[in-house]
Formats: C-alpha cells, sequence, structure tokens
C-alpha cells in the first residue's frame, strides 16, 4: 500500500499546527485552531484552505463542447467562456458517479473539477465518454494545487494581490489571472455557503500565493481551516457530499438537483433516457433537512423513524451548526413525510430522539 500523498503546503500546515487526517490517498488538514472557531472565522470573516486533493481534468479540441455534452447532464455548449457550472457524471441508469464543477477557459477548452475521491473514476470515465470526440483528455491534476479563500471578507483579501477586478467576477465565473505574482485561474466558487474564491495555482507555485494571503488577510481575520469546518459549512448551507447525499445509486431528482439535468439538450447523453422516466413522476424518498433542539446530533446511517417509530429513512449528514446553535442534518425520508414542519424522530444509538423537518438551505449568507 502506497503512503498517502502530501500537498505542496503540507510543511506550512505543519509549521501552523494541524492535525492531519487521511482523506481519498492524501494528508490533509483537519483542523488547525479548532472546528467551531475556524466555522466561525468563515461565516464571520474569511477561511484559508487547502483542497489541492481535488481532481482536475481539461477537455480539450474542436469538439470539446460536444462531447462534455454528451458526458455530462449539463449542457456545456451554453456555457460562455470564463463561466463555469455545477453539474454531474451520471451512469446509464441516471445514479450520480459524481458532482462537478466544470469552468470553460476558452471556446476549445474546458476545466472539470472532480471530488477528491472520485478523481480516478471521473477521469477514466471522461476519458472514454470523449473517446468518439475530436477533443483531447488530460488528466492535470498534478498540474494544479488549489487554495480557497471563502468568506464574506474574501474580496477585501485577495483584492490587493491582483489586478482582476473583483467586483466584475460574477458567481461561478472562472478567469485566467496574476495572484501575487502568480499564473492562476481565479474562480469565483466554492463550498461554504459564503462569497469567496478558489485559486488553481502551480504547485510550486503554491506556498508564495497562500502566504501572500496569509499576510493580506491578517488584518481582516483570516484563519487557516481545515477539512472538518468545511464539512459543516457545507451542511449548514445544504451543499451535497458525495458518498452521503450522492451516490451511484441515487439520481440528481433525489436530492432535489433535477434542475442540472438539461433533458431539452439537443444532444443524447449518458443516462438521458433513465433520468427523462425519473423525472417523470416524484421519486418516493427526497432529501430534507432536520433540526432539533436536543443536543445530540443525527448522524450518517442513523434511522428516521415516524412519529410511531416506523422506520421511514435515513440521515446522510449531521452535525451540531456552530451557526445556529443546535444539531442539523439532512436525510432522505418518504415523500409522504418530507413535508417542512412534520414531526418525526431519529433513533440515536437507541433513544428516538425528537426532529423536525425544515427546508434546506439550513443558512443562506446575506447578498
Amino acid at each position: 500500500m502506497s503512503s498517502p500523498r502530501r500537498t505542496p503546503l503540507h510543511h506550512v500546515h505543519q509549521a501552523l499546527g494541524a492535525t492531519f487526517t487521511e482523506f481519498a490517498g492524501w494528508t490533509m488538514p483537519l483542523r488547525y485552531s479548532g472546528d467551531a472557531a475556524e466555522h466561525n472565522a468563515v461565516r464571520g470573516a474569511a477561511g484559508l484552505f487547502d483542497l489541492t486533493h481535488m481532481g482536475e481534468i481539461r477537455i480539450s479540441g474542436p469538439q470539446a463542447a460536444e462531447a462534455l455534452d454528451y458526458a455530462l447532464v449539463a449542457n456545456a455548449s451554453a456555457i460562455k467562456p470564463g463561466r463555469a457550472r455545477y453539474t454531474m457524471l451520471c451512469n446509464a441508469e441516471g445514479g450520480v458517479l459524481d458532482d462537478l464543477i466544470v469552468y470553460r477557459l476558452g471556446e476549445q477548452e474546458f476545466l472539470i473539477v472532480a471530488n477528491a475521491a472520485n478523481a480516478a473514476v471521473v477521469s477514466d470515465e471522461l476519458a472514454r465518454r470523449v473517446g468518439g470526440f475530436d477533443a483531447e483528455h488530460q488528466d492535470v491534476s498534478d498540474d494544479y494545487a488549489l487554495i480557497a479563500v471563502q468568506g464574506p471578507r474574501a474580496v477585501d483579501i485577495l483584492a490587493p494581490l491582483t489586478d482582476t477586478d473583483l467586483d466584475a467576477v460574477k458567481y461561478y465565473a472562472g478567469y485566467r489571472a496574476t495572484v501575487a505574482g502568480k499564473d492562476a485561474l481565479l474562480a469565483r466558487t466554492g463550498y461554504t455557503g459564503e462569497d469567496g474564491f478558489e485559486l488553481f495555482v502551480s504547485p510550486s507555485d503554491a506556498e508564495a500565493v497562500w502566504q501572500a494571503l496569509s499576510e493580506s488577510g491578517a488584518e481582516h481575520g483570516l484563519q487557516p481551516t481545515g477539512l472538518s469546518c468545511r464539512d459543516t459549512l457545507r451542511l449548514e448551507a445544504g451543499m451535497p457530499l458525495y458518498g452521503n447525499e450522492l451516490s451511484a445509486e441515487l439520481t440528481p431528482f433525489h436530492a432535489n438537483l433535477g434542475r442540472v439535468v438539461k433533458l431539452d439538450k439537443a444532444s443524447d447523453f449518458v443516462g438521458k433516457e433513465a433520468l427523462a422516466k425519473v423525472a417523470e413522476q416524484p421519486t418516493d424518498r427526497t432529501l430534507v433537512g432536520l433540526t432539533t433542539s436536543q443536543r445530540r446530533a443525527p448522524r450518517h446511517g442513523y434511522r428516521v423513524l415516524d412519529a410511531d417509530g416506523a422506520e421511514i429513512g435515513v440521515v446522510t449528514s449531521g452535525a451540531p451548526s456552530p451557526t445556529l446553535g443546535h444539531p442539523i442534518a439532512m436525510a432522505y425520508v418518504d415523500r409522504a413525510h418530507s413535508a417542512p414542519g412534520t414531526s418525526l424522530q431519529v433513533d440515536i444509538r437507541g433513544t428516538a430522539v425528537p426532529v423536525e423537518v425544515a427546508e434546506l438551505p439550513f443558512y443562506r449568507r446575506n447578498a
């Protein structure tokens, strides 16, 4: 068994006193000062994340757009250069193999960002699917380090380091830029529910960009932030996590994300027939939010019960919410029990703890 990979910033994290964890074949910082402190820093000021473990795949060539129209549920041809789109890679049965962000860097060039745990699967599957088109597939994951600055002070922190007019960078846009004197793909995307930017840079430039952001952010409350608070942030924002809310056995419609499936695009795509059938009638189970005033949080895999104690669902993610001050969770439940305000229970180690169905997301930032 090979040793976990380390990001180019590993020794920086060590110097900052990070606690590490192994994730998707990488050694990653789990936390620095503490989960709640880092979470609150992102909500109130800004957090700095090392996300180099994510996978990047470039699809280029005369038929790059047509190839991705076939490979993904998105209408890649409709993405304008400089813009990005959240989408999914589905199998023939409509199940989700991964959720992705696609950046269109030019008329004939796209960058697809995959979750770390699925990066190899996504790369291999895309290679197969674009093989029949005049398009080139390249796994360029080793060409990038990925650094994210997320939070309401993100613009203040990044602005002094780039000539890019950040006010003109729309949400879900990505442009080639210079940050701290280094070449970067500067994207206004993220996974925290806050405004922020993701910076794709050369691994050799990662430390210089990280240090420049750290110095610029010192007066704005910027803190280094790990994977643990990233999970509670995305949970509050109702954002799905592959392996929890998304899987090869569930379609985007199960997760209330049918809007990303472009059944009306001109081209055929993998999974279209199966997804069209699912779209015609509601799924038996649907994804909902759960809240409780109790101290114990519902966790992944816990059973959801109706008022009579019958099992009607399963928790996919759950944790205490630092922002809201009480536990929250997402769960798949029978559609008959999915209306907001419905009283349910969660079996927490043999105790039926009362919960209430809540609308997602739990948290929305101020515009």
